[in-house]
């Protein structure tokens, strides 16, 4: 990323702001409000027809809001779409490639589309087909790719610059499982370099591989955006454990409660799920005096709620009129 871009470590990378949009005869975002951390990757789920191309293509500056306001990086959107535009990467659901060009030009028409300096192209294409693992492919035309490499390619177009923000539509659409994978490792090698990732997609099992947030929208409405896991080894934020037994104990309730930094959520003979606030450690000799109870403990392990879990729940409560 541009290290001359201000480094506001703890402001939201993106601010969405009661964002409305109209198509004729329908609103496909009502009033629409969140923000993004930085270094996040957010999943941005929710039926067809929700509202979530139409909410990428205006954090894109693509697409004129009825009403409502966007900043990425601390910058309006609406007021200054190609500063804006020096700040994210955008790869939509149908992205087009010149299939007669090379790898090579591909990458360095979109480095010099983007405002790269003349001087620094070569080097950002040099830099992206590595990251990307298309080093040795930068002689071929962009035609004679795999789908998989395709995509990889249409990524750096959108990276080469060094956004801070990345947009993705769909990006795993019509991949292979082994594509599928790759893709993964990229978007968390992206992650850990300091980029943050908003990801619309309908393979949720993909997406509980990277994300860190989720987005869902229903009805050009928002329903829950909320961490999907701690952000650091470090905090305290209570984690779901769950206890099975070998041998059924009625008295498995009482001896978890009142327990430092435990609190029951579920209980049963012959297991229970608890939120414990507490580090490995604790963790690790609480199962110790469980066990030291005389307890016989058969698994002890978090219980980590994936995506399509959370999302079928959230919409779940949707429909029973919640949010």
């Amino acid at each position: 990323m541009d290290p001359d871009f201000p480094s506001a470590r703890g402001a939201p990378i993106a601010k969405v702001d009661a964002l409305s949009f109209e198509y004729p005869g329908s609103r496909a975002l009502d009033a629409v409000s969140f923000e993004i951390a930085r270094g996040s990757v957010t999943a941005l789920v929710g039926p067809n027809g929700a509202g979530k191309t139409t909410l990428l293509r205006c954090l894109a500056g693509l697409a004129v809001p009825l009403a409502g306001a966007i900043s990425v990086a601390g910058v309006d959107v609406l007021e200054e779409p190609r500063e804006a535009h020096r700040r994210l990467g955008y790869l939509s659901d149908f992205y087009g490639l010149y299939d007669a060009l090379t790898v090579r030009q591909c990458l360095a028409w979109a480095a010099q589309a983007q405002g790269v300096p003349a001087s620094s192209v070569q080097a950002a294409v040099e830099r992206t087909a590595g990251r990307l693992g298309l080093a040795d492919r930068l002689p071929q035309p962009a035609g004679a790719l795999s789908r998989g490499l395709r995509q990889r390619l249409a990524i750096g177009q959108a990276i080469i610059h060094g956004p801070e923000l990345l947009l993705l539509d769909e990006p795993a659409a019509g991949l292979d499982p082994e594509a599928r994978h790759a893709l993964a490792g990229l978007f968390r090698t992206l992650r850990g370099e300091g980029m943050s990732l908003l990801v619309s997609s309908h393979i949720l099992a993909e997406l509980d591989e990277y994300s860190t947030h989720m987005l869902v929208i229903r009805d050009g409405r928002l329903v829950e955006h909320r961490a999907l896991e701690r952000e650091a080894p470090g905090e305290a934020a209570a984690r779901r454990l769950r206890l099975r037994l070998a041998a059924p104990d009625a008295s498995l309730a009482a001896r978890l409660a009142g327990r430092e930094g435990v609190s029951v959520l579920e209980a049963g003979e012959d297991a229970a799920l608890v939120a414990f606030a507490g580090s490995e450690r604790a963790q690790a000799a609480l199962l110790s005096a469980l066990v030291g109870e005389g307890l016989a403990v058969a698994s002890f392990a978090e219980a980590r709620e994936n995506l399509h879990e959370s999302y079928l729940r959230t919409v779940g409560h949707a429909g029973e009129g919640g949010p």
